[in-house]
């Protein structure tokens, strides 16, 4: 199965309006059905994100990412955000996309960071829903 992984553009506005520090804030994992389609262009705030799944073992609004690192390379240039990967232990979900965001309490006002799509659905029946953040962390970005 290929994943795309894209950062929400504008999540850079809302970092650099001081609306997202990923290092203190609640920053959680949520995940979508099929029929969310992901704008990275337009789509700010999670209010934005349709779709999201039901489940068992699944809580509305997701899971927090625990073991957040933030961190950047002088040598490379490179800005990195990592976490432990999602999990929903004995669940029984079916999702395609999962969606980062900071959670502020109110969908209207807790900004997108990225999203991670799968080319088809990933279900578990009584299992463990694992979203694995690629080795390179969540995202990166390089300073040019």
């Amino acid at each position: 199965m290929a994943t795309t992984n894209k950062i929400y553009g504008l999540s850079l506005v809302s970092a650099y309006n001081a609306e997202i520090d990923l290092d203190t804030n609640t920053i959680k994992t949520a995940l979508t059905t099929s029929s969310y389609t992901p704008d990275q262009d337009t789509h700010q705030y999670f209010n934005q994100v349709t779709n999201e799944i039901t489940g068992t073992g699944y809580t509305a609004g997701g899971a927090t990412l625990g073991s957040k690192s933030v961190g950047y390379t002088g040598a490379t240039n490179v800005f990195k955000f990592d976490a432990a990967d999602s999990a929903w232990t004995t669940s029984t979900l079916t999702a395609r996309t999962a969606v980062i965001y900071k959670d502020t309490g109110s969908a209207a006002t807790s900004p997108l960071i990225t999203y991670h799509q799968e080319s088809s659905d990933v279900s578990t029946t009584v299992g463990t829903f694992t979203v694995q953040h690629g080795s390179a962390g969540i995202f990166t970005i390089t300073v040019a």
